[in-house]
């Protein structure tokens, strides 16, 4: 049976707002209503692969761009291009390994502080207040509507995304597997970090098990297991919602920031990653319904 998006997907932001019990403001007209100019990218990159296995992966937090109309959440440009605007590094590294693999990818285009593709809406950290210690000026006391219009223009359309890929590329036979890819500061709220990478999972061991144990025949390298963030429930949303009540194969996977920060990092990871993937990938029962 298929899973179907929360059901917010195709709503207007006053429909948003009476479902959360909010009084709607007058309607507009959804060209006036987008939070979007013309001239503005949609809310994902969509990278098409056509190798010979069904590959697909995805970046949350691969940006940090505000919609102009949000006049950057009112915070300074050093902020929006720190951690906690985006996942530094991450999209190179992921549109590397889409390339690798010849492999699907879809990069969430928008910051995750306008609204945070890996959190359920009802989650009060999609819409963050404050992140890593720093105001954002902008999400303070949003009205449902506000909440609304950003996950019409923004978080959904990712996500409708991310569901045309997995139909796409399932069939009686075959479906894909999905891999996030993410990176983390090296310290947050004080407290270091000194693993290099991390592999995030749950309940499949599929994927996560074989990749760390490759991982970890470099004895350089400190590999985590579900740290620095954990992919047991409810973390880990993309995941949660895509892969794993569909029976997908799966793994998040978190790379230290300041080993990606530049592109001689992010090739690196790239081809770090894809040599330890590559055995892993190449296993047909992954695939198989």
């Amino acid at each position: 049976m298929r899973t179907m998006l929360p059901t917010e997907s195709d709503s207007s932001p006053a429909e948003f707002a009476i479902r959360h019990g909010m009084q709607p403001k007058p309607a507009l007209s959804r060209q006036s209503a987008s939070i979007l100019a013309d001239d503005e990218p949609p809310a994902y990159e969509l990278i098409e692969g056509s190798g010979p296995r069904p590959i697909i992966f995805v970046c949350d937090h691969a940006a940090n761009r505000v919609p102009r109309s949000l006049d950057g959440l009112g915070l300074a440009d050093h902020h929006l291009e720190d951690h906690i605007g985006w996942d530094i590094g991450a999209a190179s590294v992921a549109r590397r390994l889409a390339r690798w693999f010849d492999a699907d990818a879809v990069l969430a285009v928008y910051s995750r502080l306008v609204v945070d593709p890996n959190r359920s809406l009802h989650d009060a950290g999609a819409f963050a207040e404050i992140s890593d210690g720093i105001l954002v000026p902008g999400n303070i006391s949003l009205s449902m509507e506000a909440k609304g219009a950003r996950a019409r223009d923004v978080y959904h359309p990712y996500h409708r995304t991310i569901r045309q890929r997995i139909d796409a590329a399932t069939d009686a036979e075959r479906r894909p597997a999905l891999i996030a890819i993410h990176s983390f500061t090296p310290r947050a709220n004080g407290i270091e970090r000194p693993c290099h990478v991390g592999v995030l999972w749950d309940k499949d061991p599929r994927l996560p098990l074989p990749l760390m144990r490759a991982l970890r025949n470099d004895p350089d390298l400190v590999v985590a297991d579900n740290e620095p963030y954990s992919g047991r429930h409810p973390a880990d949303f993309t995941i949660d919602h895509h892969a794993e009540p569909l029976g997908l194969a799966h793994t998040g996977i978190e790379i230290r920031q300041d080993l990606v920060r530049d592109n001689t990092g992010q090739e690196h990871w790239a081809e770090r990653l894809a040599q330890a993937l590559r055995p892993v990938l190449e296993q047909e029962a992954l695939y198989t319904r």
